[in-house]
């Protein structure tokens, strides 16, 4: 879809949407508040420390950020009566009411009927600053503004002075009662058992029936001396006692509660428990620990096994889905962007949680100064624009964006600077530029792909400048992101084999084509409908062509060959990648998989022998695939106040499934003679191909051309199509 296009069209909506979304947050109940990205830079601090390697931390490549440890919040109200008002404060604080302060740290004051301006200068170095505000008028809530500068004075005669200063909205999320402090979040745990235990040598091994992730517990635990535990993503990795990725070696006392819950979390299916001859212990279980989502997508269908593979794709998801979306649960616990751009578009069609997009993409963004690209990565960094357009096309939420636009074009000027004389990027000094694992990838010079990436984010910031009022930013990114396209296209589009190339270095053209490029810009619709065709089959359907192996690029490659239609191509394609997994006992998917593998070699990566992450972000891009390409459900405008459903069997005798939207769901059934439909919200377009002329229960059907149709498809009206499958 044309970023541009899609925003002209959907004007009115836009306003609409626009309009519900404040009046929401007119009325929003009172809570924690903060300075906004603040939290979510300091969640992620904590969480991703926690990586280890063999009990060593291993903490990740790039920079770490802070909250503000001094902010000032303010409000003005205009009061019925008089209002007894609690005050909870994480940090100690300087409150000023109309202007004179008020000495001490209250826990409630008294505010009398009428207008008043309420100041709060918060400080907190060990966690951030954050207040929440209880009384029957006077509240913290999204009305409040908040800035980081240091504007708010008590001058000599104790009146509160104030110089222009950049306010900005609060930050806030679901820490909705005093009780609940930002700094106090924690994951939700439940109670599992094992699914077997065995004996192995002095000790046993514990499987828990699948991956998992949590906490193991040890019961009936009595006497003093050690107990190690070695957990594996696989049976053999936890037997590998020297050299299993993660390890706890644990010391009693003989004073320790009977029942004992191991404060490390981790990832593992199978724990091997060696305990010392004095130490006795009934049995091992877990806390299971997890972020509570809700399954609000779902698919069904005539084949068992791609449901299966759906079902596993939602439950890798869910284990990837937690402070944060992160790429593995063992290795690496960190925020990728790249990793964390699929999962929001997985997320659209399982959970449509708005609040995990906002809060990975700031902790990725962190704060300024920017010193260098997100995850020190070239491509991370412009995946992260796309995933702020993409999330305001799918929730329709403008002030995210209105909000931190400064951050957006900061980190913009920051890549434009790294072009070169020609106007490519090109990396410099401490630039990775990633694209993909896969051997004899050549990454230096311009490559046509990092450039198509950029042109793509100057069109999500086009779109974000004139959302946040910037006319003039507005009309610098459409011109530099129409002149890129064109000098793409000049130096990379090969016009006598119609394919794009993937290099060039010092001037020089290099006579290598991969599939990266190729395939983003079809699902980017950059390419004319010649162009795609030729692509499709000189380097998609080319076995000539460098191969990918990891999910992470095939979700794009199977994305690319979908928006051309050939869904059943990737049907099959699907059975046999992820349903290799699952034929190799997968219970969520890995972060490779090479079918010439053999064995344990399934297990190796990075040069050790179980280095694989056996449950990774982007080896769920089969729910992404059977949502919007197969059930056919995608937003045109933003918030799904319009969408388009052009559903695609692929070969499958039948479907049937759900995909989320900001206030419903899209749910459909697709056979070969009948579709249902009924969708909570906006004006849908149900586009479908039959041999013969359909019919409708409710609504009226167009002829678009020979043997295409389109229903419209109002809220809540349930449709029911019958028509004759096209062969």
């Amino acid at each position: 879809m044309n970023l541009f296009s899609s925003l002209r069209q959907s004007f009115k909506t836009i306003i609409c949407v626009v309009a519900v979304f404040f009046l929401s947050e007119a009325v929003s109940a009172q809570t924690w508040i903060y300075y906004p990205g603040d939290f979510e830079v300091w969640l992620s601090n904590k969480m991703q420390v926690r990586r280890t390697d063999r009990e060593a931390v291993f903490p990740p490549l790039w920079q770490y950020y802070s909250p503000y440890a001094l902010v000032t919040f303010q409000t003005e109200v205009d009061i019925p009566e008089a209002d007894e008002v609690k005050i909870y404060s994480e940090g100690s604080f300087q409150l000023i009411l109309d202007g004179v302060q008020v000495y001490g740290q209250p826990k409630s004051i008294k505010i009398s009927a009428g207008k008043h301006k309420i100041s709060f200068k918060v400080y907190n170095q060990e966690v951030l600053p954050a207040i929440y505000i209880a009384g029957k008028y006077v509240k913290s809530d999204a009305s409040w503004k908040v800035t980081n500068e240091d504007k708010l004075w008590i001058d000599e005669n104790g009146k509160a002075q104030q110089s222009g200063t950049p306010w900005v909205p609060v930050g806030s999320w679901n820490f909705n009662s005093p009780e609940s402090k930002p700094s106090g979040f924690k994951l939700t745990t439940t109670p599992w058992n094992a699914k077997k235990t065995e004996k192995i040598g002095t000790g046993e091994l514990v499987d828990f029936g699948k991956e998992t992730f949590g906490y193991i517990k040890i019961h009936g635990l009595k006497e003093k001396g050690k107990v190690a535990l070695y957990y594996g993503e696989s049976r053999e990795e936890a037997l590998d006692t020297a050299k299993c990725e993660t390890l706890d070696h644990l010391s009693f006392d003989g004073k320790q509660p009977e029942t004992y819950t191991h404060n490390g979390s981790k990832a593992f299916r199978y724990v091997r428990v060696q305990a010392d001859a004095g130490v006795k212990y009934d049995s091992i279980s877990m806390l299971y620990e997890y972020l509570p989502l809700d399954y609000r997508g779902a698919f069904k269908s005539s084949d068992q096994e791609l449901n299966k593979i759906w079902d596993v794709s939602a439950y890798t998801m869910h284990l990837t889905s937690r402070e944060f979306f992160i790429d593995g649960i063992k290795r690496d616990r960190w925020v990728w962007s790249g990793d964390a751009y699929q999962s929001y578009l997985m997320n659209y069609y399982l959970f449509f949680d708005s609040a995990s997009v906002e809060r990975t993409l700031l902790a990725l963004r962190g704060k300024e100064p920017v010193t260098a690209h997100v995850n020190i990565i070239m491509d991370y960094s412009l995946y992260w624009f796309v995933g702020v357009y993409d999330y305001y096309l799918h929730t329709g939420d403008t002030k995210f964006i209105k909000t931190f636009y400064p951050r957006m074009k900061s980190l913009m000027e920051f890549c434009l600077e790294r072009r070169n004389k020609n106007g490519f990027l090109e990396p410099l000094e401490g630039d990775w530029v990633f694209i993909d694992w896969a051997d004899g990838l050549p990454k230096t010079g311009e490559v046509s792909f990092e450039q198509m990436l950029l042109a793509r984010s100057l069109e999500a910031m086009a779109v974000s400048a004139k959302i946040a009022g910037e006319s003039e930013d507005q009309k610098q990114y459409q011109k530099l992101a129409a002149d890129l396209k064109t000098k793409l296209f000049d130096v990379f589009w090969d016009k006598k084999e119609n394919v794009m190339k993937h290099q060039r270095i010092d001037g020089k053209m290099q006579d290598i084509v991969t599939r990266y490029a190729n395939m983003f810009g079809i699902f980017f619709n950059y390419f004319n409908e010649e162009q795609k065709q030729s692509i499709k089959n000189k380097v998609l359907l080319n076995d000539k062509i460098l191969k990918i192996t990891t999910p992470y690029m095939r979700f794009y490659e199977l994305e690319a060959l979908c928006a051309m239609g050939e869904q059943n191509y990737v049907l099959k394609e699907m059975k046999d990648y992820w349903g290799g997994m699952l034929k190799e006992g997968a219970t969520s998917f890995w972060e490779e998989y090479n079918p010439t593998k053999k064995g344990t070699e399934h297990l190796a990566m990075y040069g050790r022998p179980y280095g694989k992450s056996l449950c990774h972000a982007w080896g769920s891009s089969p729910i992404y695939l059977l949502g919007k390409y197969y059930l056919g459900v995608k937003p045109t405008a933003p918030g799904y106040a319009e969408y388009e459903i052009k559903p695609n069997l692929g070969g499958l005798q039948w479907m049937e499934g759900k995909v989320p939207t900001p206030k419903g769901e899209v749910a459909l059934y697709v056979s070969k003679s009948e579709i249902k439909v009924k969708a909570a919200e906006g004006e849908g377009k149900l586009i479908f191909e039959s041999q013969s002329k359909p019919k409708t229960n409710s609504g009226t059907i167009t002829e678009l051309s020979k043997n295409k149709y389109q229903l419209t498809v109002q809220p809540n009206v349930e449709y029911q199509i019958s028509y004759k499958a096209v062969k």
